[in-house]
């Protein structure tokens, strides 16, 4: 359509056409504008975030395995706290002597995660304002064999390994993505701290199969392989004195530990441990570890805490928390736990992280699947 000549005319010609008067036309261009910013941030706050594709690991493209990231939002703190072993470690440890099966738990907070947190299994407390959790997103579930093929009960599955960063108030900050799409290894396992690198571990959701041990940054969540082994793993911790790693297979029943200065830079090949211990303990099944440091309460013992469940003929999940040697997987304190969730979960099932607040020891839990809610507790 060809417009009227006097709709390009200097400013005071407006009103010499009784049908384009000058409000019409400002009105017109103002809703075009409106429309246009509605529009955009309909597109860049609802469609672009959701329909973002989840990239594989190695992708070229500069979001490459993250997605659902608030803009210019940091994923860790400027300066990285310390590592228990660095810090509280040692007071966790004494601390710890004082719980008992009459111990009061006195609820502190209640902090729901936003969005879809798949199963989380692992927890890492970057102070106050930051919480990274390990899940695992099942997209096809396994399925058990009529009998044992190969060693193991049940068919892969598939999936995918996330690990997710959360602030205090539980906004998802950032979500990521750390395996393939069609990757039968998917199962992300509990998570340990350092003071510099997050560890974990990355299995096909079965006992005896494969797993390999990663670590990733605070500030990308980018994971770097550092080794395979031909089993299930599943939590973890870095002894940064001796610079080894300790991880337990299915069930927690045994231990491995490797010495990371055996280990080639970017190898990534399967690697032998220097040795593997049986579990002692039949209390519960350790789900998430963390390293407290080589304690002179237990005379340089390189020791852990775990937290986790033990199913009792099927219907009763006991809880339970335990500083463990993690040399010689030797339980050296073991409390239960008869917590549970607002939905019935009980508080060991998944994640732990603790602290010392005001000398007084905390615990912090994420027990739920899907819809999960932080539960703060500590010891009276």
């Amino acid at each position: 359509m060809t417009l009227p000549h006097d709709h390009f005319a200097p400013k005071g010609h407006f009103n010499e056409n009784p049908k384009h008067p000058a409000g019409h036309i400002v009105s017109k261009a103002k809703l075009l504008v409106i429309a246009l910013a509605a529009t955009s941030v309909f597109v860049l706050a609802i469609i672009w975030p959701n329909s973002l594709p989840r990239f594989p690991l190695g992708y070229s493209a500069d979001r490459q395995f993250i997605y659902g990231l608030r803009a210019y939002v940091p994923l860790a703190p400027p300066v990285l706290p310390p590592s228990h072993a660095a810090s509280d470690g040692e007071a966790i440890i004494e601390l710890f002597q004082n719980l008992s099966r009459t111990t009061t738990w006195k609820s502190i907070a209640n902090i729901s995660f936003e969005g879809d947190t798949f199963e989380p299994e692992g927890l890492v407390r970057l102070g106050p304002d930051r919480f990274v959790v390990s899940s695992g997103e099942y997209t096809e579930l396994t399925k058990k064999y009529p009998h044992p093929i190969n060693g193991t009960d049940r068919t892969p599955g598939k999936g995918f390994a996330h690990l997710m960063v959360y602030n205090g108030n539980g906004e998802r900050i950032a979500d990521a993505t750390i395996t393939n799409e069609d990757a039968t290894e998917y199962h992300n396992g509990g998570i340990d701290y350092d003071g510099r690198s997050i560890w974990g571990t990355i299995s096909q959701y079965r006992p005896n199969s494969t797993a390999y041990v990663y670590k990733a940054d605070p500030f990308s969540l980018r994971p770097k392989t550092i080794l395979r082994h031909n089993d299930h793993l599943g939590g973890i911790i870095h002894d940064t004195v001796s610079n080894s790693l300790t991880a337990l297979n299915w069930g927690s029943q045994a231990a491995l530990t490797w010495a990371l200065s055996q280990i080639v830079p970017d190898d990534c090949s399967i690697q032998k441990p220097q040795f593997m211990v049986r579990n002692p303990s039949y209390f519960v099944d350790y789900q998430d570890c963390k390293w407290l440091g080589q304690s002179k309460f237990y005379d340089g013992a390189s020791v852990m805490l775990c937290s986790g469940v033990a199913a009792l003929d099927g219907k009763y999940h006991l809880g339970g928390i335990a500083l463990v040697d993690a040399k010689t997987m030797s339980p050296l304190a073991e409390v239960p736990i008869m917590l549970h969730s607002a939905l019935g979960v009980r508080m060991t099932q998944n994640p732990v992280d603790v602290s010392v607040e005001d000398g007084k020891l905390r615990f912090y839990w994420l027990p739920d699947q899907r819809n999960s809610t932080l539960y703060v507790y500590e010891a009276e």
